[in-house]
């Protein structure tokens, strides 16, 4: 099944690689100098550090929270399931791309993505598998 949806963003390599090591700092963060310099560097993008986690975030929600298993793609929980990822993810967006979005922003954001994966399964394990997945060229997982 392709997970790919053509709303989501193409992300390269480096920016999905950014975004993991971005919100996996945010997931554990203990509040040592290194992890605190480290939130600075990533903090100093402001606008841009948000719309990469916007984008990343629609990518995760599409290619990774809300795979739907070939046998259950033509039923109407699919569907509905898709319509709500749309959504979720075009929110996301919107929010991570507002006027005056920034390292704020990105961090409320990768808060939510980090909620959503959580539920699931754990962050470590999503964000390996991504980059995993954005080393060998595929920006998404297979179902």
């Amino acid at each position: 099944m392709e997970t790919m949806s053509p709303k989501v963003p193409q992300l390269a390599p480096e920016q999905i690689l950014r975004a993991c090591d971005y919100v996996e700092l945010v997931w554990q963060e203990q509040g040592s100098k290194e992890e605190k310099a480290a939130l600075e560097e990533f903090h100093a993008d402001g606008p841009e550090l948000a719309r990469l986690i916007g984008e990343f975030g629609a990518l995760l929600l599409a290619g990774y929270l809300t795979v739907v298993p070939d046998e259950h793609a033509d039923c109407e929980s699919a569907y509905v399931l898709e319509q709500l990822v749309t959504v979720a993810s075009r929110y996301l967006k919107r929010w991570c791309l507002a006027s005056g979005a920034g390292a704020h922003t990105a961090w409320i954001a990768a808060g939510f993505l980090i909620e959503c994966m959580q539920e699931v399964d754990q962050v470590h394990q999503f964000l390996a598998d991504i980059r995993g997945d954005a080393y060998a060229g595929r920006p998404t997982a297979a179902a």
